[in-house]
């Protein structure tokens, strides 16, 4: 009896497909080569070690290279080539410049203070408030400044360009702050320790800003390919490859 029991056994599970021990294998390789483990020797180590010891310095350097990725990401994603067909614009240089020395320090500031109004407060009240702090005060300020930046990249040289730009995006960029903002401080307030919260929302904005940043350049080139269809005109504007560098932003006279 126990014979046949064995028997059916293994015709049972002979039939089930064994793990795929060699992707697996692979795939933890390819994790231990890219953070060694996680240990304090490893790439994730040392750079936990350096946001500690150079903290700012770690996150201009992060934030500059997510926002320049982000726009060549997007642009090749979009399709969106410049007059010389490449989609290494003298965009991507201006917003790694912004990401490092703008975003960086200020997200940096402005971070510091909401942990140290709340540092300490672990209850449930607690945790609520620093997530309505975050998504009233800290983003408001945050966006602006990001949308005021934006509009200079895009060639605004006066204050009514830039209000008017301000003004006209405002509002569409909070509406996607207050929808992935609070889950990402629940988040961090849970798994993260503090020093990795801005390299964390960093990502997180590099996630959500390449999506919408692609998704914005592929309606203008349908757009421009629709006028150009329209009106017959084929030069270098109309035919999904912009002249320029500035056509994906809003144009000022």
């Amino acid at each position: 009896m126990s014979v046949k029991l064995e028997k059916e056994t293994v015709k049972t599970t002979a039939g089930v497909k064994a793990p795929d021990v060699k992707h697996e294998s692979i795939a933890h390789e390819l994790g231990e080569a890219l953070t060694k483990g996680g240990g304090v020797n490893g790439y994730l180590g040392a750079y936990l070690q350096q946001l500690q010891s150079n903290p700012l310095r770690t996150k201009m350097l992060t934030s500059g290279t997510l926002s320049g990725l982000q726009e060549f990401l997007a642009s090749w994603i979009a399709k969106d080539r410049s007059k010389n067909g490449t989609y290494l614009t003298s965009r991507v240089p201006k917003m790694a410049l912004y990401g490092a020395f703008v975003s960086a320090p200020l997200g940096h500031f402005l971070i510091s203070i909401l942990q140290k109004i709340f540092h300490g407060r672990t209850s449930l009240k607690a945790k609520i408030m620093q997530i309505l702090f975050s998504n009233l005060i800290i983003s408001p300020i945050q966006n602006s400044v990001y949308l005021v930046f934006m509009a200079i990249i895009a060639g605004a040289r006066t204050f009514h360009q830039v209000r008017a730009t301000v003004k006209a995006g405002f509002m569409p960029v909070m509406k996607v702050s207050w929808c992935t903002s609070p889950v990402a401080l629940a988040f961090a307030q849970k798994f993260l320790p503090e020093q990795t919260w801005v390299p964390f929302f960093n990502i997180v904005a590099f996630v959500i800003g390449t999506y919408i940043n692609a998704h914005t350049k592929k309606k203008r080139l349908a757009a421009l390919r629709r006028k150009a269809y329209g009106d017959g005109r084929t030069d270098a504007r109309t035919s999904g490859r912009p002249g320029d560098d500035y056509d994906n932003r809003p144009r000022y006279g």
